[in-house]
């Protein structure tokens, strides 16, 4: 048998996560002038952890700006950047060679500009051209540094004119997430700690987590890369209803992989209803060829205080995974393997 191991660098950055947005909420955004314009686009470049704050942004942006929102994850952008749009380069090193390539090529096409990052290369690229930078504090792993990169760069879009009435969802995310870790943290016990009770459900199985387009669907992704992530296992996901035109349909074969399937089932209380009816429907439909079923539901008031209450049990339930697997959640050895022989080339 594995031998449980908590590690302490991960319970640690998951317990500050509110002290993070705290520190962004302090952040005082003197981007000049030149930023407060009539986009056409935003496009919001980044890798991993440094890409999930764009993720949120775009689904949260769906119902408040008049303008689309695209997430980039490549060396490349999208034909239609130009002058007209706001291009923003995220990267938590500052040295991740996507972001910097797409930097470049955004720099090519006359795109204004916005970096945030702890450091590196992408911070002393926005010195010398001359584009705003967001700098937020170092020293965690991109994956741990949500409330950095998600909170700096929505409440300087705020700071432009680009979204209102974020400072007053942050400050309710804050003070849901500091009841939310007091019950997740590692000296409560399953089945009290709601986390720990889902990862021991999780062990020995595939998770695959389903949201639902909108305010979980990038929730959903944020569980399946942390449980990749920390607990070292396959994980996937998908979105309803979606995934009822599709995804359904292979619940059938091999009956001996979807019996170590466990569904996590993300739901939130403004669902569209033929949603919700959807969920319990695909549930009748799968509970006897799957290990499991577990349906979790939103806290808050507020669209990010939702997501967040979605989001932080998810980060926990990934920690609790490795530690039943008596793996330490903190190193990535084969993305670090993978950069490595990168570099050699």
């Amino acid at each position: 048998m594995a031998t449980k191991l908590i590690s302490e660098d991960m319970t640690d950055a998951l317990y500050g996560l509110p002290e993070q947005f705290e520190y962004s909420l302090g952040l005082e955004f003197t981007l000049s002038s030149t930023y407060k314009s009539d986009y056409r686009n935003l496009v919001i470049s980044g890798l991993g952890g440094s890409a999930i704050g764009g993720d949120i942004i775009r689904s949260y942006a769906s119902s408040r700006l008049n303008i689309p929102v695209v997430v980039n994850r490549d060396y490349d952008i999208p034909a239609f950047v130009n002058q007209d749009t706001l291009f923003v380069a995220a990267s938590y090193s500052g040295n991740t060679e996507e972001t910097l390539s797409s930097y470049c090529k955004a720099r090519e096409r006359g795109a204004n500009i916005l970096c945030i990052t702890s450091g590196g290369e992408l911070a002393l690229m926005a010195a010398a051209d001359g584009f705003g930078l967001v700098q937020i504090p170092g020293g965690l792993m991109p994956r741990a540094a949500t409330g950095y990169l998600f909170g700096a760069l929505i409440l300087a879009l705020e700071s432009i004119g680009l979204f209102s009435g974020v400072r007053a969802e942050l400050e309710e995310t804050v003070a849901l997430l500091k009841v939310l870790r007091e019950e997740f943290k590692p000296g409560i016990a399953a089945p009290s700690n709601q986390a720990r009770d889902i990862a021991a459900r999780l062990k020995n199985g595939i998770p695959v987590i389903w949201g639902t387009a909108g305010i979980s669907e990038t929730v959903a992704l944020r569980w399946k890369t942390q449980i990749n992530e920390n607990a070292k296992c396959p994980a996937y996901y998908n979105i309803f209803p979606e995934l009822n035109h599709n995804e359904l349909v292979g619940f059938e074969t091999p009956a001996g992989i979807l019996s170590q399937t466990s569904i996590i089932i993300l739901q939130d209380a403004q669902d569209n209803e033929r949603v919700q009816k959807r969920i319990e429907i695909t549930s009748s439909v799968i509970k006897d060829q799957v290990k499991d079923i577990i349906n979790i539901r939103s806290r808050g008031a507020s669209y990010l205080a939702r997501f967040f209450s979605l989001a932080y049990l998810g980060d926990y339930v990934s920690v609790y995974l490795a530690d039943e697997y008596g793996i330490d959640p903190t190193p990535v050895a084969v993305i670090d393997y993978l950069k490595a022989e990168l570099a050699k080339c």
